[in-house]
């Protein structure tokens, strides 16, 4: 009895012992998980903060802001989720956007700055952005950048085949550009850029109105209008301040 007694005592010294193993060993397991996500995290935020530092390069350019950035990457954002996008492509959709515009690295300062209409051939170059852009952003492994890659080269592409730069037609062009196309000319409309004055809402939605089925998705611009009081919200959030109004030839806006 008392060698079965020392048995059982060792054994249940022994299942203390390995109890005690395996909560430190979870606990460093559970550390190292930790730090893993950590590390994991800050990286992925690192690597968002250089594409949004990318896109603010170029909109500085021509002298944009960041709050361009932040009103255009929620604007698609809010766009996508009224077109039912599953949260993980909404994501894709408000980090990739902002880099629609990165192209205009590319463009002289002479065409891009200039106070005024540009002259055709001035066009021709101010158009290239779309081209550059594309190049930039190609051939990544990142779904952020594969996604910017192809709104780069389609915004500025026009429902009934009169935009550029390649002059796609209805489904032919990317949704994804379709959704920026109207997200990025009601934020040009409504702010004030080197060659005009800003144009009040009810003036945008107007000219958005107007290009359901010429310059837009007609589904997308149902969905703008749809989601209207959240894009108001937007807008509001990420002001710059207030400017005056001035009429501007609607065709001629370098957005």
């Amino acid at each position: 009895m008392l060698k079965m007694k020392e048995i059982q005592d060792t054994i249940k010294r022994h299942k203390l012992e390995l109890e005690e193993k395996v909560q430190q060993r979870t606990a460093a397991l559970r550390k190292s998980l930790d730090e893993m996500v950590d590390a994991q995290r800050n990286t992925y935020e690192a690597y968002l903060d250089t594409i949004r530092r990318l896109a603010i390069a170029a909109e500085y350019r021509d002298e944009g802001t960041a709050a361009h950035i932040m009103r255009m990457s929620n604007y698609a954002g809010a766009l996508a989720k009224g077109l039912n996008y599953p949260p993980g492509k909404i994501e894709i959709v408000l980090q990739a956007s902002p880099m629609h515009d990165v192209g205009k690295i590319g463009i002289p300062d002479g065409i891009l700055l200039k106070k005024g209409q540009l002259a055709e051939k001035e066009w021709d170059i101010m158009r290239q952005h779309t081209v550059i852009g594309s190049r930039i952003l190609k051939e990544s492994n990142s779904d952020f950048l594969r996604a910017g890659e192809v709104i780069a080269a389609s915004h500025h592409e026009k429902w009934d085949g009169s935009g550029y730069p390649k002059g796609l037609k209805g489904d032919e062009i990317p949704e994804l550009g379709r959704i920026c196309a109207v997200a990025d000319v009601f934020d040009a409309l409504t702010t004030k850029r080197p060659y005009k004055e800003a144009f009040s809402n009810e003036e945008a939605f107007d000219i958005i109105k107007k290009g359901r089925e010429t310059h837009f998705d007609p589904k997308v611009v149902d969905v703008f209008f749809e989601n209207v009081d959240k894009i108001v919200n937007i807008q509001s959030k990420y002001r710059d301040g207030s400017v005056e109004m001035d009429t501007l030839d609607f065709d001629r806006l370098r957005y």
